[in-house]
């Protein structure tokens, strides 16, 4: 079910990962971010999109992960942009002649045989630090970041002051870090980007994370706060105040202190072999 997120803002969810998809009113249709789960959930979400009288006319993957590049044929063939490194992520993966299989290996098995992989992943490229979305709509700045995964991306929809932050600012989930590159340091890399969200969310009324609930102004703030808290205890070896994780975590959602344990272990191994314990 597509809920009002402001005016000409909606967001339909997923049930397993509770992923939010945008859709942002344009003058001939519809902006289409990071749809999922699902072949019934998109049907669904396109069902909803014919109730309103709108079909998609453009798409946006925040980032490159399975879960945020994924099609239905009943959403159309609308162009599907990503950022360009998003785009080579995404390139250099369908080359594989395995893909389908290493894909599916990473899908959640209470799902894995109802995710649509027929489109996956085709996403064409922004140019290079590009910040606007070429579309027909309002104005929708495109916020790279270095935080989570390769080409992340947030979306500003400036006049309904909207921050679509892809796997950022969840309720659900502690910040996961981009631990792919062993040139980088994932922990700054993910400051930066919560640096840059907040720089850009600048007066947004509201902020819909790519997993949980909808927030407000305020919500918005307290979760960049709360983040913030939670990488700097992570950084420090310290066990992290922060009631996503531990007994204080939401029911169904205790696994996501699997995710904090498998990161305290990689960073403090990153902070043992750099000699700064």
């Amino acid at each position: 079910m597509l809920r009002p997120v402001a005016s000409g803002v909606w967001a339909h969810q997923s049930e397993l990962l509770r992923n939010n998809a945008v859709v942002v009113q344009g003058r001939s249709g519809v902006l289409l971010v990071d749809p999922g789960l699902t072949g019934d959930e998109l049907a669904c979400l396109a069902d909803d999109l014919r109730d309103l009288g709108q079909h998609v006319v453009a798409a946006f993957a925040t980032h490159p992960d399975w879960d945020h590049v994924l099609w239905h044929p009943a959403l159309g063939d609308a162009p599907r942009y990503g950022t360009a490194r998003c785009a080579d992520v995404l390139h250099r993966l369908l080359s594989a002649p395995d893909w389908r299989a290493r894909v599916a290996e990473g899908l959640p098995p209470e799902i894995a045989g109802e995710v649509p992989l027929d489109a996956f992943g085709l996403v064409v490229g922004l140019p290079a630090g590009a910040t606007r979305l070429p579309w027909d709509g309002p104005p929708v700045r495109v916020v790279e970041h270095p935080a989570h995964s390769p080409g992340h991306a947030a979306l500003l929809i400036e006049e309904a002051r909207v921050l679509a932050a892809g796997d950022m600012l969840s309720d659900v989930f502690v910040p996961m870090l981009d631990e792919f590159d062993d040139t980088n340091d994932p922990v700054s890399d993910y400051l930066r980007g919560l640096d840059l969200l907040e720089q850009a969310a600048g007066d947004a009324v509201a902020v819909v994370p790519g997993h949980g609930s909808v927030g407000g102004a305020d919500e918005l703030r307290a979760r960049i706060a709360q983040d913030r808290a939670y990488l700097d205890a992570l950084r420090e070896g310290r066990p992290p105040d922060d009631p996503r994780i531990g007994p204080s975590a939401e029911p169904g959602w205790e696994w996501v202190s699997d995710i904090h344990e498998g990161q305290a272990q990689s960073v403090a191994r990153r902070r043992e072999a750099a000699g700064t314990d």
